[in-house]
């Protein structure tokens, strides 16, 4: 289990005080077997006014590759300090990146949604190509992407 992240412990209404007050939740991204490289792939928080909150995942950690993430870059600043101890390898054609992290309850229901902005070389950028809910009503069901992402789900 990843705890909360850096760039969200900043806001702290990520962070509960008490686990009583968080909820564990997964983040279930799949691509389309689209062939090539892997994907660059970033999962980040918006508020009900769709003001960036924080980044829970960045799949790529090649700094230089990250303003093909253009709706992520440009609600974030696209600084370092962002994604900070949560980067990891790119996504593969056809592969799945699960991640789970402690939301505060409050959170849930308050009209946050998660992005996700992926991006292949020699391929399309695809910014917000997935807008889901953090929401009791979409809990583990699946979101269709744009353009790399096969589904998307959230579950707690």
């Amino acid at each position: 289990m990843k705890l909360v992240l850096p760039a969200l412990v900043a806001t702290a209404a990520f962070v509960a005080p008490t686990l009583a007050e968080a909820k564990q939740v997964t983040f279930e991204t799949t691509l389309k077997a689209y062939g090539g490289n892997g994907a660059y792939a970033v999962i980040w928080v918006a508020d009900a006014a769709g003001k960036y909150k924080g980044t829970l995942w960045m799949a790529g950690d090649r700094a230089k590759y990250w303003r093909h993430l253009s709706d992520w870059q440009r609600a974030s600043g696209g600084r370092a300090s962002q994604v900070d101890g949560i980067t990891g390898a790119s996504i593969g054609s056809g592969k799945t990146l699960k991640i789970t992290v402690d939301i505060a309850d409050a959170l849930i229901d308050a009209g946050y949604t998660v992005h996700v902005d992926t991006s292949v070389e020699n391929g399309r950028d695809f910014p917000s190509e997935v807008v889901a809910p953090l929401a009791s009503d979409a809990n583990g069901k699946p979101v269709a992407g744009k353009g790399h992402v096969k589904t998307f789900k959230v579950s707690f």
